[in-house]
């Protein structure tokens, strides 16, 4: 985490949110802003920029303090402190210009590339993961949708109140930014595939128990909430300053194709302390899978991975002939299967690894029942790998995105499978659904939890033997066998008066449109 500047007057909580809500209230008045899948992005570039020139002080502060030379990152005068720090810096039409144009006049007379133009081309000044590359990668995909400069203005000015060298400001906001991704998820279907909900990841990282000095990955990584969490988790772990180096330098990696995810998940990592996110941009699938070794295999994979969508037949020449498809979901499957450790194999700074890797996915009702393709990609699973669990989530967790039924695969290198416990995670009472306003709290899995280490079959929790389900032709979608059937306690009278109402019903919904009919025939 960054160190506090003893010069930087700290934000309370209250005023940081308040603070943050003057901002949004001033985004709305910007007629190019489309609601909350525009505002967040744009607030998120702002707050990216004041983020690393506050980083980019505290390191020209140390450096002069070592008698040592401090090469910038972003230099003048695209920097920060350049263009934004004056309450009465550049505006209007001239600040969008500048922000936006690929030249730019300046002051003193001179041309030069517009802010976003030379952020863009800072990849080809810093190597291969350099903070360059990552700004440059940031900013490739974002565009500024506002068209009043002096709006603009104003959201620069609330921005440059936050403090984001003051560890407390830091740690209040990543908070408020959470609840942001939150609400932009459920302004937009189209954004709700970046975001999982933060139950369903706690519960996956939680039981898939990252340690420390293990390497973890999300190919899909959206808004890097699955990171996030198990940075938390790890976390916890650190005891002396080589095991935060291990956390923060060789532990979490990620990888995002699309551009307004991949910023966000950046900004979401940064808040929550992670100083140099190693997230990858581009297409997780765009690699010949028989080509990953063991040098590039991790340890834990987490990830909700992108289904539903199709692949073009250059993605899918990457895979192995009786396995290719279009559908997303079955090939990131294929993926994580590929990159997951082997026991007994090499890793760097130990002889071999302990034990082989382990992964907790999301995957739609299609992948458990599908045949053909998907049935030989479960075959190759359940002969290769331990999937000892699947945990069946209820209608409506990912809404409004998707009201696709999910299921939660856990498995680990090392195979076969042997049998698979499956468990139910049950409605609240008196709920049919889940729904936007009234969503999945973690609490919920609490029986889950308490269940994971010490199985017993019951009402929500049962297993099914690897035979019976090669014997099904690998249909892993099983039914809870210990599941009330809805009818059966119920009173015989009473079933009985409800069919015939409903008989009744039916039969006067006909009388009337035969009436209809007759009034209209001539």
């Amino acid at each position: 985490m960054p160190k506090t500047r003893t010069n930087a007057p700290l934000t309370t909580r209250d005023n940081l949110s308040a603070l943050i809500g003057s901002a949004r209230k001033i985004l709305r008045k910007d007629k190019g802003l489309n609601g909350d899948a525009d505002r967040l992005p744009l607030l998120t570039w702002v707050m990216f920029l004041k983020f690393l020139d506050d980083l980019e002080i505290i390191r020209e502060q140390e450096a002069e303090l070592d008698g040592k030379p401090c090469q910038p990152i972003i230099e003048a005068p695209y920097r920060w402190r350049d263009w934004a720090a004056r309450e009465d810096g550049i505006t209007g039409d001239e600040l969008l210009a500048f922000i936006g144009q690929e030249q730019t006049y300046r002051a003193d007379g001179s041309w030069g590339k517009g802010l976003f133009s030379y952020l863009r081309n800072l990849a080809g000044e810093g190597g291969t993961g350099s903070q360059r590359e990552v700004i440059a990668n940031v900013f490739m995909g974002v565009q500024n949708r506002m068209v009043n400069g002096y709006l603009l203005r104003d959201i620069v000015n609330k921005i440059n109140g936050i403090h984001f060298s003051a560890s407390e400001e830091i740690h209040t906001l990543s908070h408020l930014y959470e609840s942001m991704l939150r609400e932009m998820r459920d302004a937009s279907g189209d954004s709700g595939e970046f975001y999982t909900p933060r139950p369903v990841v706690r519960f996956m990282v939680q039981v898939t128990d990252p340690r420390l000095g293990e390497t973890v990955l999300d190919p899909a990584c959206g808004t890097g909430g699955f990171l996030v969490e198990s940075y938390d988790h790890i976390a916890q772990q650190v005891k002396t300053t080589e095991q935060r180096r291990i956390l923060q330098r060789e532990t979490l990696n990620g990888q995002e194709a699309k551009p307004l995810p991949y910023m966000l998940a950046q900004m979401n990592l940064l808040l929550h302390g992670l100083e140099s996110p190693r997230i990858n941009y581009g297409n997780t699938l765009d690699r010949r899978i028989v080509e990953i070794g063991h040098a590039e295999r991790v340890d834990v994979i987490l990830t909700n991975p992108p289904f539903g969508g199709e692949e073009e037949a250059g993605i899918k020449a990457n895979f192995p002939p009786n396995m290719q498809t279009s559908e997303t979901a079955l090939l990131f499957l294929q993926y994580i299967m590929r990159k997951l450790r082997v026991a007994g194999a090499p890793v760097r700074g130990k002889k071999t690894a302990e034990r082989g890797g382990r992964a907790a996915v999301v995957v739609p009702n299609g992948t458990l029942f599908g045949d053909g393709v998907a049935a030989t990609i479960k075959a190759e699973l359940l002969k290769e790998f331990n999937l000892h669990t699947i945990v069946r989530l209820p209608q409506g967790v990912f809404a409004p995105y998707t009201d696709i039924p999910a299921n939660l695969l856990f498995f680990e290198r090392g195979g076969p499978t042997e049998s698979i416990w499956y468990y139910e995670l049950p409605l609240p009472e008196g709920r049919k659904k889940y729904s936007k306003t009234a969503p999945l709290q973690f609490e919920e899995f609490a029986p889950a939890l308490a269940w994971w280490n010490a199985r017993e079959e019951g009402g929500q929790a049962w297993k099914v033997s690897a035979a019976d389900i090669i014997e099904s032709g690998y249909n892993l979608d099983r039914k809870n066998p210990n599941a009330k059937a809805g009818l059966e306690h119920a009173d015989p009278r009473e079933l009985i008066a409800s069919m015939r109402g409903h008989e009744e019903e039916i039969l006067r919904l006909l009388g009337e449109i035969e009436t209809l009919v007759n009034e209209a025939s001539p």
